[in-house]
């Protein structure tokens, strides 16, 4: 691109058509959302000039009367939203207008149905932003220039939302952007002055610019080119124009804390809950705080832009603040307002600030505590957020000792209680049921749900009716690693270690050994390659078979994880636990004939490790001899 090009034609992105095609066709039930959309992106605009004034305040050419203007041309049936913000200059239009710079994007289209009313659910929790203009208008046209450049810097951006964009040079005396919508014919609504003065009032009274509107009489032409003319008799604020933090409690709706979510976090749909709040001591600030409803596209990026819009003394300056939060609390969006760190904080220094330290403590447990709230108070709501956000919540225990008793008191987990897959059971129900002499808290992890439901090792506890934790999920081992103990209960893995659920048990253990212990000998003599021990167990009821790992050692769920993902693995060997009262265990205990109790000695291994969903060895082996065992059964 050179200097002295003056209008060119360019292409969208790939990803950017297909959400315009999307913007077009599926979100025809909810059009006036492109209000709320574009007047919260110059609201933005003018956030991100306040912040950058604070280093040269030049850029703002005299004129430190921010506002957004909006206004409405029946005869010539545009909608014009204009800003003195920030602005762009002609490459930042093509990065901004032509493309989709957002981690996610491909998880988001790889999603879409074709389905309208399920595509426009998930549009919603994408965001739809700037493109959300074409829902209304057959061609935008946006006229910008950036701030601190000169008039001759400005650029005209022009689109009819298909598959290319038009840029041209065109000078623009004020600084910041105007947005034209020229509408199609069944959008006639929102060049109605009233209609868009509603829509105002509904979705931006919570941003704490002056949204105002021009008379009926002003034209779109008009509404651009006196922007820079605040106290023309002509317009007038609509919003309340106040930043919604700042109101107390008392003086904010339900309606507006919505709104407000929306306008923070460009989501569809409402949030779940919220925390509003004012600390006044030692430290000075305001915190927002809200749960969503939906998980986003880009929630498991670790390293995506994450974190709570920070202000000081009302004054914008990052949009991810990520310090104030833990990585696995990366969900929650929300406003930070602090009278006490500098305006001119970095992301280095807010690493550095004690202040900083303090108030990510009290933030988080603020925010534990409004989880806490929620399941107390709202079973069903809390479900909701389970269900999107429960395997984050998972990561707490290992990244936030201080809290990990608070956050263990929010997972929640299937269970033998209930024997079905939903995450509904906590760990306080599961303490409140234990039995009276029960002094562990037993859980059992595997591949699936059904693989841990259907697990040997969990036999004597559904025999004494105790109940065991069904962990499922790739994250679990790993959670239980860190998380050891609740309410001063240890946790168990039903299949590590030794099992010995009282002095009964003890006894009986023992007397199996010594009566199977030559039976116990031979087996190991076949399996020392495959196996550290062979003994008796008391665990098994039905089974023939179980393998057992270590009380110190990688459990069979985080072995398969790390090694598929190319980690090394310590090389140990599990424990054969059996049954020596299962017919199939007493039948190998008769076999004289060596290679036959050689087969039937790895078939029962074999059949272990199938049983907790492990990958045998050798497959085709296990093949030969169950064929060979099953011809000498039929007689052949």
């Amino acid at each position: 691109m050179t200097a002295d090009v003056k209008k060119e034609t360019l292409g969208f992105q790939t990803e950017a058509r297909q959400l315009l095609h999307l913007m077009i066709h599926s979100l025809y039930s909810n059009k006036e959302i492109f209000l709320r959309e574009l007047i919260s992106n110059a609201s933005d605009a003018i956030d991100k000039l306040r912040f950058a004034a604070l280093d040269d305040d030049s850029i703002l050419e005299g004129d430190g009367d921010y506002a957004i203007r909006v206004a409405v041309d029946k005869d010539a049936r545009t909608i014009t939203i204009s800003d003195n913000g920030v602005g762009m200059n002609r490459q930042e239009v093509i990065d901004n207008l032509g493309t989709i710079a957002r981690s996610g994007t491909a998880a988001f289209l790889e999603n879409l149905t074709g389905d309208q009313k399920k595509d426009s659910q998930l549009i919603g929790q994408f965001g739809v932003g700037f493109y959300s203009a074409f829902i209304v208008a057959e061609r935008v046209e946006v006229h910008t220039r950036k701030a601190g450049e000169p008039s001759e810097a400005g650029v005209l951006w022009e689109s009819h939302g298909e598959a290319e964009f038009t840029l041209e040079d065109r000078p623009r005396e004020q600084r910041g952007t105007a947005i034209t919508l020229y509408l199609k014919e069944d959008c006639d609504e929102f060049a109605d002055e009233w209609r868009v003065r509603s829509v105002i009032k509904k979705y931006s009274d919570h941003i704490s610019v002056p949204v105002m509107m021009a008379a009926a009489s002003e034209s779109s032409d008009d509404a651009e080119d006196s922007q820079d003319d605040a106290a023309a008799p002509t317009w007038e604020t609509v919003n309340e124009a106040t930043a919604l933090w700042t109101r107390s409690r008392s003086e904010v709706s339900d309606d507006e804390y919505k709104a407000f979510y929306k306008h923070v976090s460009h989501d569809f749909e409402e949030p779940l809950t919220w925390s509003h709040n004012r600390v006044e001591g030692k430290l000075e600030y305001t915190s927002l705080l809200y749960v969503p409803r939906r998980a986003p596209f880009d929630l498991w990026n670790r390293e995506g832009s994450r974190g709570l819009k920070l202000y000081v003394q009302r004054t914008f300056i990052m949009d991810d603040a990520e310090q104030f939060l833990p990585l696995y609390l990366r969900f929650v969006k929300g406003v930070v307002d602090s009278n006490d760190l500098p305006l001119n904080v970095s992301r280095e220094l807010l690493q550095q600030d004690p202040a900083v330290d303090s108030m990510r403590g009290a933030l988080t447990k603020r925010v534990l505590d409004m989880l806490g709230k929620l399941a107390k108070g709202s079973p069903e709501e809390y479900a909701v957020f389970w269900k999107a956000f429960g395997q984050v919540l998972k990561e707490g225990p290992a990244e936030d000792f201080s809290n990990k008793e608070k956050v263990a008191g929010l997972l929640r987990f299937a269970t033998t209680h209930t024997d079905r897959e939903e995450q509904d059971q906590g760990l306080d129900d599961y303490v409140a049921r234990m039995q009276e002499d029960q002094d562990k808290i037993y859980y059992v992890a595997a591949d699936s749900f059904n693989t841990a439901r259907r697990s040997p090792h969990l036999e004597v506890f559904r025999k004494r009716g105790i109940e065991v934790l069904l962990l499922s999920e790739r994250i679990d081992e790993w959670l239980m690693s860190h998380l050891q103990e609740y309410a001063g209960k240890p946790l168990q893995d039903v299949a590590r270690g030794e099992l010995e659920l009282g002095d009964d048990e003890k006894a009986e253990k023992e007397k199996l050994a010594e009566e199977s212990k030559d039976l116990l000998e031979r087996i190991k003599g076949v399996l020392a390659d495959e196996v550290a021990e062979v003994r008796a167990s008391t665990r098994l009821t039905d089974s023939a078979a179980c393998l057992v790992v270590g009380e110190h050692e990688l459990g069979a769920q985080m072995r398969r994880i790390m090694e598929a993902a190319g980690q090394p693995v310590p090389d140990t060997k599990p424990t054969l636990e059996l049954n020596t009262t299962h017919p199939l265990i007493a039948l190998l205990d008769r076999e004289s004939d060596e290679d036959r109790f050689a087969d039937f000695s790895h078939l029962v291994f074999d059949q272990a490790t199938l049983a907790e969903g492990g990958q045998l060895e050798d497959p085709a082996g296990y093949v030969d001899r169950l064929n060979k065992v099953l011809l000498q059964l039929a007689g052949s």
